[in-house]
C-alpha cells in the first residue's frame, strides 16, 4: 500500500486522466478522493456518478443533464453531473458497464469538454472537469468482446492506479478494523469496542473476499450486535472463526464464482432475492454482471421459463412483473429462447 501510496501523490498534482482498476470493495473511490485531496482541485466539487446504477436513458440525463421537456418528467432544467463537477472531478465508478452508446458520448465530451443536455439542439458550454474512472472489469477483454471501445480505453488510461485486494496486504486489517471500530462507534452512539487478540488473530486470517467494503459491513454489525465492551471470537459468525484459504485458481475465477454464491443464497438457502441479491446490487457490493450470471443460471435451470425463475427465488407470484421491471431497468434481462 505503501507504493500506492506514492502513485497517488505523484498524480495528484497533474491533470491527467486516471484509471483506477482493483476487484469490486478495495476502495478504489477512496482512492479517487486522496487523488482529488492532495491535489489543486481540493476545494472544488468532486462528483461520483456510478455507472452500472442507472438504465441508459437515465444515466445520459444524470451526466449532462437535460432540459425542460425533453421527456416525461422533465419539468425543469437539471444540470448534469458533469457541470456540478465544473473546474473540480468526476469519479466514474464502474465504466465498464456502460452501453457502447453511452461510451460514444462519452468519448466526444473526452475530446471536446461540451455538454449537450438531453433535449437540447446543440452543445450550450464546456467545463473544465478532471475525470477519474474506475472498474473492477478487464476492459481489455471487454474490448477484445466488442463491449468496450478501444479509443475511449486510450482516452482514459493515461495513468493507471491498481488497487490491491485485502488479502494481499493484511498488516492494514488492524489499523482499518481500529478506524471502523472509532466512526461507528461516534457516529452511532454505541459505548467505546475493543477487538480481543483472537478475535482479530481470526479476522487478520480471513481472506475478505469482499475486500475493504467487507472488512467495513464486518465492523459495523460486531459494534451492532455485540453487548459486551470487548468483542471476543464468539461474537464472529463461523466463516470467520473458520475461514477459508482462497486459491489462485479462485482469485482469477471470483466474477464466475459470485453467480454461484448468489444463486446458493436464494436457492440452496432459501432466501428471496429481494433481500438476499437486490439490496447487494443496490449498495453496488454485486455489478450488473454477477445479476445477470445468476438470471442466467436461473434460466438454465427452468429451460428459459422467468415465471418458474421468479420461483426458484423466492418471489411471491405478485412479484414476476416487478421482477422483469428491474431486470428490464437494468439491462439485466437475457432472451429466454436461448435456453429452450
Amino acid at each position: 500500500m505503501i507504493q500506492l501510496q506514492e502513485e497517488i501523490s505523484q498524480v495528484a498534482n497533474s491533470d491527467a486522466k486516471v484509471l483506477i482498476t482493483g476487484e469490486s470493495g478495495v476502495g478504489k473511490e477512496l482512492v479517487a478522493r486522496a487523488i482529488q485531496s492532495q491535489g489543486p482541485r481540493s476545494a472544488r466539487p468532486f462528483v461520483v456518478l456510478n455507472c452500472a446504477g442507472l438504465p441508459e436513458t437515465l444515466l445520459e440525463s444524470e451526466f449532462f443533464g437535460h432540459v425542460k421537456g425533453s421527456f416525461t418528467g422533465a419539468y425543469r432544467d437539471k444540470p448534469g453531473k458533469l457541470e456540478i463537477a465544473d473546474t473540480g472531478t468526476v469519479f466514474l465508478d464502474e465504466i465498464g458497464e456502460m452501453t457502447l452508446r453511452m461510451q460514444s458520448l462519452l468519448l466526444r465530451f473526452l475530446e471536446t469538454g461540451e455538454l449537450q443536455k438531453v433535449g437540447a439542439e446543440r452543445s450550450e458550454r464546456a467545463v473544465n472537469v478532471r475525470v477519474i474512472g474506475a472498474t473492477n472489469r478487464d476492459l481489455r477483454t471487454l474490448i477484445a468482446e466488442g463491449r468496450f471501445r478501444e479509443d475511449l480505453f486510450y482516452r482514459l488510461n493515461v495513468i493507471t492506479l491498481v488497487v490491491p485486494p485485502l488479502r494481499d496486504h493484511k498488516e492494514d486489517v488492524p489499523i482499518l478494523i481500529e478506524t471502523f471500530l472509532k466512526r461507528f462507534t461516534r457516529d452511532r452512539g454505541y459505548p467505546p469496542r475493543r477487538i480481543s487478540p483472537e478475535a482479530l488473530r481470526a479476522l487478520c486470517e480471513y481472506s475478505w473476499p469482499g475486500n475493504v467494503r467487507e472488512l467495513e459491513n464486518t465492523t459495523e454489525r460486531l459494534v451492532v450486535t455485540s453487548r459486551s465492551e470487548v468483542i471476543d471470537v464468539e461474537n464472529l459468525c463461523d466463516e470467520l472463526r473458520a475461514p477459508r484459504r482462497v486459491g489462485v485458481a479462485a482469485k482469477l475465477e471470483r466474477r464466475r464464482s459470485m453467480g454461484d454464491n448468489l444463486y446458493k443464497l436464494v436457492v440452496e438457502e432459501g432466501q428471496s432475492f429481494w433481500t438476499a441479491v437486490y439490496p447487494l446490487y443496490m449498495r453496488r457490493d454485486i455489478t450488473r454482471e454477477h445479476i445477470r450470471e445468476l438470471v442466467r443460471r436461473g434460466l438454465r435451470e427452468t429451460r428459459g421459463n422467468y415465471k418458474i425463475v421468479a420461483r426458484l427465488f423466492n418471489m411471491e407470484p405478485t412479484d414476476y412483473k416487478r421482477f422483469l421491471n428491474f431486470l428490464r431497468k437494468h439491462e439485466c434481462q437475457l432472451p429466454f429462447h436461448e435456453f429452450r
